[in-house]
C-alpha cells in the first residue's frame, strides 16, 4: 500500500518543480519531503525523481503520477457525491479539458442547459485540441475535447462532429496582399494570424502547398480566439478560422475565403473516464446532440 504522506510529498514536488515549494505547501521542512521521497523510493525500488530544477519524474514517476492524479480525481468526485447526497443544493464541480475554438462557438451553449438543471460548475482548462487528452490521462480532468479517435486506457471516445476552419481575410487585406492570388511570394509578404506555437494548422497548409517554414513569413500569435478572429477582421492577416464562429462576416462579405481547397475538417471528440459520476453522465447525454448539431457543417 502506498502511504498518504508520501504519495502527498511526491505530488507536490512534481507538481512545484521543488523540494523546497513543496515542504511549503505541506508545512514541513524540504528535509523532511526529501526522507519521504526517498522512503517511497526505497519502498517501489525504483527512484521517481529526477533532482534537476525544475525536479521532474522519472519513467516509473510518470507511472505513479499518473495514478496518483487519477486517484485523487476519483475520490474528489466520490466525496463530491457524497456530499450531494447530504445536501442537494451544493453544486457539483466537473472538470474539462477544451481548444479554445470550442469555447468560444459551440460549447457553452451546448452545456447551457445541463449546467442549471444539474447544478453543476465548471472548471475549464484550455489547451490546443491534440493536448487536451494528456490531461485526461494524468487525472487532471474529468473528460476532454480531443481530436484523437483513441481513448486511452481506462476511457471512452464519442465523436463530436468536425469544425471546419476557412482561410479567410478582409477584402482591403485581400487587396493589398494577394491582387495577384495566393501565391509563394505573396504569401512570403503577407502577416498570417496564428493561435500559438502550439497550433499546428497553419504552418502544415502553408508547408504542404507551398514549401513554406514558419520562420520565412511574418506572423502575429494571438492566443485568444475572439481577438484572433478581430484582427483579421482588421486587416492586420490573414488565417483560419472556425466557420461556426464567422457565418455572419462572410455572409456579408466582411471576410473572404481565399481558397476554398484549402478548407480543414477538424474531427472532435468527448473523451472521458468509463466509470462517470452521475452529473457527468448527464452532461454527457445533452452535449453529444447538441454538439452534432451545432457542429453541422455547411451544405455544399
Amino acid at each position: 500500500m502506498l502511504q498518504s504522506k508520501q504519495s502527498e510529498a511526491f505530488l507536490a514536488v512534481i507538481e512545484t518543480g521543488s523540494f523546497e515549494a513543496a515542504a511549503q505547501i505541506l508545512h514541513i521542512t524540504a528535509a523532511a519531503v526529501s526522507l519521504r521521497i526517498q522512503s517511497l523510493e526505497k519502498h517501489l525500488g525504483h527512484a521517481l525523481i529526477i533532482r534537476e530544477r525544475p525536479c521532474r519524474a522519472t519513467q516509473t514517476g510518470h507511472m505513479l503520477l499518473q495514478h496518483l492524479q487519477h486517484s485523487r480525481l476519483l475520490q474528489q468526485s466520490f466525496l463530491q457525491d457524497l456530499n450531494n447526497q447530504k445536501q442537494s443544493q451544493d453544486f457539483y464541480k466537473i472538470r474539462i479539458a477544451s481548444n479554445a475554438d470550442s469555447l468560444e462557438t459551440w460549447l457553452l451553449p451546448s452545456l447551457k442547459d445541463c449546467l442549471q438543471t444539474e447544478k453543476i460548475v465548471l472548471e475549464l482548462c484550455i489547451a490546443d485540441q491534440t493536448q487536451t487528452q494528456h490531461l485526461l490521462e494524468t487525472g487532471i480532468v474529468n473528460a476532454c475535447i480531443s481530436t484523437s479517435s483513441k481513448a486511452i486506457a481506462g476511457c471512452q471516445a464519442q465523436f463530436l462532429g468536425h469544425m471546419r476552419y476557412l482561410l479567410v481575410a478582409n477584402p482591403n487585406f485581400i487587396t493589398q496582399y494577394f491582387k495577384q492570388g495566393l501565391t509563394r511570394q505573396s504569401l512570403l509578404n503577407a502577416p498570417a494570424v496564428i493561435f500559438n506555437q502550439d497550433d499546428m494548422m497553419h504552418r502544415e497548409l502553408l508547408f504542404q502547398h507551398y514549401g513554406l517554414q514558419l520562420q520565412q513569413y511574418p506572423h502575429h500569435f494571438i492566443p485568444s480566439s475572439s481577438a484572433f478572429l478581430e484582427c483579421i477582421k482588421a486587416g492586420l492577416g490573414y488565417g483560419l478560422v472556425p466557420w461556426i464562429q464567422m457565418r455572419n462576416e462572410l455572409n456579408q462579405n466582411q471576410l473572404i475565403e481565399l481558397a476554398p481547397q484549402f478548407s480543414v475538417d477538424v474531427p472532435l471528440y468527448w473523451h472521458h473516464w468509463k466509470q462517470q459520476s452521475p452529473p457527468l453522465i448527464q452532461l454527457m447525454h445533452q452535449l453529444l446532440p447538441n454538439a452534432a448539431q451545432a457542429l453541422a457543417l455547411p451544405s455544399t
